[in-house]
């Protein structure tokens, strides 16, 4: 596991709290929300990446062109191939 990293970021509304790379060689980062909300993401070594947001929507891609959205409520959104 890498380090952590303790950053602001206030302007885009969180902070980060940690950061490293797990077992499969795959990025992550978490992130505490000014509003009390906490996230990450991660970014993986097959070229997808996943958004997990303060706000508790989701974003997945899955590095062939696809991703979906998912809001908040529970709308969730596909596009691409």
């Amino acid at each position: 596991m890498g380090g952590k990293d303790s950053s602001s970021n206030s302007s885009s509304g969180y902070t980060y709290t940690g950061s490293g790379t797990n077992s499969q060689g795959n990025h992550y980062c978490s992130r505490q929300g000014n509003d009390g909300g906490s996230g990450y993401h991660y970014s993986n070594t097959n070229g997808s990446y996943y958004y997990a947001n303060t706000n508790g929507s989701t974003y997945y891609n899955n590095g062939q062109g696809q991703s979906t959205y998912t809001s908040p409520s529970g709308y969730t959104k596909t596009s691409g191939k």
